[in-house]
């Protein structure tokens, strides 16, 4: 199955589509190591949107 492309993006609440580095598009930002499958996280108590920057 092939990997979803750097720059994908997922919401909080939604399951992880692609293990790797997540950045939270705005700011103030973060990043995170996510793994595929658990649910994304919020950031600083908000929902956010997350882009994937790095594979694991």
């Amino acid at each position: 199955m092939p990997k979803k492309p750097i720059g994908t993006t997922a919401r909080t609440g939604q399951k992880c589509p692609e293990s790797g580095v997540w950045k939270v598009v705005g700011n103030p930002s973060t990043t995170a190591p996510i793994s595929k499958g658990n649910t994304m996280p919020p950031y600083k108590g908000k929902a956010v949107t997350w882009k994937l920057i790095q594979y694991a």
